[in-house]
């Protein structure tokens, strides 16, 4: 495997808090144009682990790469260069309640590109509305004023706002209902065929990882108990797997 194909890359990830193990000894490789879901129960460190990836979570041990460059104890400039070649959608969606739609998605634009004008921020905040999938008329409302599923289109389109190189999504679905988680789904697939290929899908949706994913990881107790292409990890022998399946198709159903 190549530098030039690996847009991720994760070797003897820990990370722990005070004595609870969350990851130990964690290596993980994304690999550019693939969408990769990372697959675990509630608790199972799924969001430390992203988070650990982008920077936000400093691990106890181990290393990081992103696009070949190091992330952990970085420096900020150098970093901050680096985060603006991916986008996050993160849990919950993270809006800011005081802003509109437009002026959310307008937020890593406004701090990663300070010279751009009102004019020009508008018209790609507008554009990234559209492709996200709402309409054209949410840009002057308020998160407050949205369904669910519509604030985690706002969300991905705040994340596509400066033309990432990958994207990042925690729990995408979570909170949804299946027509929204649905929706999303589509939504993942869509953005791979024409916008951004390469994608991190951290979720408990096992269905959702059936629908969007190349590769999966399957985290169980602070480790990966599966890791490869998505139909023969899904159809893993591997009883700890078996388990984890069969207890995500009980709660879905």
């Amino acid at each position: 495997m190549s530098d030039e194909e690996t847009v991720i890359t994760v070797r003897g990830l820990t990370n722990r808090f005070g004595e609870q193990v969350v990851h130990e000894d964690l290596d993980l490789d994304v690999l550019r144009g693939e969408i990769l879901g990372v697959v675990g129960g509630s608790g199972t460190g799924k969001s430390v682990l992203m988070r650990s990836i982008i920077g936000l979570q400093r691990p106890e041990a181990g290393e990081v790469e992103v696009f070949g460059e190091p992330m952990i104890d970085r420096d900020e400039g150098e970093a901050e260069a680096i985060r603006r070649r991916w986008g996050v959608l993160f849990q919950g969606g993270a809006l800011f309640s005081t802003l509109t739609v437009a002026e959310n998605v307008e937020v890593p634009l406004r701090e990663y590109y300070p010279q751009l004008g009102e004019e020009l921020l508008d018209e790609i905040a507008s554009y990234k509305i559209v492709m996200s999938g709402l309409p054209a008329d949410a840009a002057p409302k308020y998160p407050s004023e949205l369904s669910g599923g519509m604030r985690k289109r706002v969300g991905i389109a705040r994340a596509l706002a400066q033309e990432p190189e990958m994207l990042l999504f925690d729990e995408p679905t979570a909170g949804l209902d299946p027509t929204n988680s649905r929706m999303v789904a589509d939504l993942i697939v869509q953005l791979r065929g024409g916008v951004c290929d390469t994608a991190v899908v951290v979720t408990h949706d096992v269905e959702l990882t059936k629908t969007v994913a190349d590769r999966v990881a399957i985290l169980i107790d602070g480790r990966f108990a599966a890791l490869g292409p998505r139909d023969e990890v899904l159809a893993s022998t591997e009883p700890a797997v078996q388990a984890f399946l069969a207890g995500e198709a009980k709660v879905t159903t």
